[in-house]
């Protein structure tokens, strides 16, 4: 870290700025604005200073370094270097901090790129390597703050000591501070500027706050990639008290939920189950009527053969809220890795998902159906059946030579697609590792040419990957 992030107050304070031109107004602009006692040394003054007339002490005099005496900090704005060079020397000496405009390396400070909703005050800095990379940033960070984030902080500090009196652990007014900052209805009454009504909302929360109940946010994590995270389900893991999480999500989605947070592994993988969905649907219920905010992370989306609307259902009979982030499916991301479109106009018109995990002596599904052609069949946990899957669909007129494809781990590094036909079927899942997808049709034809992750697309720069391919002896 070449710099040390720091706000300094400089209210009342004496700062010393060198240089008259458009670039010192815009410093005087900034220190103007924290509250400095600037004076400012100059033979001239750009006629935009006439703007903070009276504000600012003008020694329309060039530099000299006695007029460092008794100043804190120090700017050079000119374009003269020898002085530039001066008033460093001399500050240098005196052990003040200064700021040579655009010369970092003759600089014990530089300026920030700001973001100001005071008293939220966001900077951004490169140390000068990157200042237009800085400056996209910056606007980044301009639309994504809300304008009135400045009053909110505000209206924050009005109501902090009462919620101290109200809530004595730091963990229940942190709870409520998120659960508040997360709130519709506080944003809609800070958006019309209602500040009256938005503390009143506020105060009301602190005393119902003790007996609240905690929510759970059901969040969809991906098939694997961190990557493909939705900004929702991201802010979701990263406001959790407590994560009950499956084997299939990743070692790096977990990464990103926050520090403090308690991990709860309920994992679940073919032929493991850890945890029985008894004691997860217990422990959802029991976390959140202790007042927490519950994560369930669930691999994929949490609706598609997550048993997610299960685990729903406990929660509305024990009349706990609860909301649904949806996430990227393993149909959807590990054929997109593979390089294979689960429709196409020559080959597929639909895709239908299915599970090869049934309930004991669940009913079988319909075959006929499943086996026509002119559309893809994706099978979720199917490696375990794969030969009953393989026999069913041939016996119902599916052709023995139709593609297919197994995609292991799919959208990680540890990618790996085995190709062949489905008279390969059985053979290959024997050789194919959990968690895998199944993928039959036509359309896995295409990766030959639309493969880009992995290593059948290496010459394409992409992540390496396997592939096994087994050609039919039928």
């Amino acid at each position: 870290m070449d710099y040390l992030p720091m706000f300094a107050r400089l209210e009342g304070r004496p700062v010393l700025l060198v240089g008259g031109g458009e670039v010192a107004l815009r410093k005087a602009r900034l220190l103007l604005a924290a509250g400095a006692r600037l004076t400012l040394v100059s033979p001239a003054l750009d006629p935009g200073f006439h703007e903070f007339a009276g504000r600012f002490t003008h020694l329309a005099e060039r530099f000299a370094p006695a007029h460092l005496a008794g100043q804190i900090l120090v700017v050079a704005a000119t374009d003269d270097l020898a002085v530039n060079a001066l008033v460093y020397q001399s500050a240098t000496e005196r052990g003040l901090f200064v700021n040579l405009v655009d010369d970092p390396e003759r600089s014990s400070f530089i300026f920030p790129s700001i973001i100001d909703r005071s008293p939220i005050v966001v900077a951004v800095s490169s140390g000068g390597k990157a200042p237009v990379l800085v400056r996209l940033l910056r606007e980044r960070l301009e639309s994504l703050l809300p304008r009135h984030l400045g009053g909110l902080a505000e209206l924050s500090g009005r109501v902090r000591s009462r919620a101290k009196q109200v809530l004595a652990s730091l963990s229940d007014r942190r709870r409520f501070w998120e659960r508040a900052f997360a709130s519709n209805t506080l944003a809609g009454l800070i958006e019309k500027e209602d500040w009256q009504g938005a503390e009143s909302w506020l105060s009301e929360g602190l005393d119902k706050a003790q007996t609240e109940v905690g929510e759970v946010v059901l969040v969809g994590a991906g098939p694997g990639d961190p990557g493909l995270l939705t900004l929702k389900a991201l802010q979701q893991i990263q406001q959790a008290e407590v994560v009950l999480y499956d084997q299939l999500v990743s070692a790096e989605i977990l990464d990103l939920v926050r520090r403090d947070a308690t991990l709860v592994s309920v994992g679940k993988k073919a032929g493991a189950h850890s945890v029985p969905q008894e004691e997860t649907n217990r422990l959802l219920v029991e976390y959140a009527k202790a007042g927490n905010r519950v994560v369930r992370l669930k691999g994929g989306d949490p609706f598609m053969f997550g048993r997610g609307g299960e685990e729903l259902e406990v929660l509305a009979e024990e009349g706990i809220p609860f909301s649904v982030v949806p996430g990227i499916t393993a149909a959807a991301g590990a054929t997109a890795y593979a390089g294979i479109p689960l429709t196409h106009r020559d080959h597929a018109q639909s895709a239908v998902f299915i599970t090869g995990h049934c309930q004991k002596e669940g009913k079988e599904p319909d075959w006929q159906q499943l086996a026509a052609t002119n559309q893809t069949l994706v099978v979720y946990m199917g490696l375990m059946r794969s030969e009953h899957i393989q026999q069913q669909l041939v016996n119902h007129g599916r052709s023995a030579a139709t593609p297919i494809a197994i995609i292991e781990r799919g959208t990680t590094a540890r990618q790996r697609v085995l190709t062949g036909t489905l008279a390969d079927l059985a053979e290959l899942a024997a050789q194919a590792v959990s968690p895998s997808l199944i993928v039959i049709g036509e359309v896995v034809s295409l990766r030959k040419r639309l493969a880009w992750f992995g290593e059948a697309a290496e010459g394409q720069g992409a992540e390496s990957g396997h592939e096994l391919k087994l050609v039919s002896l039928a």
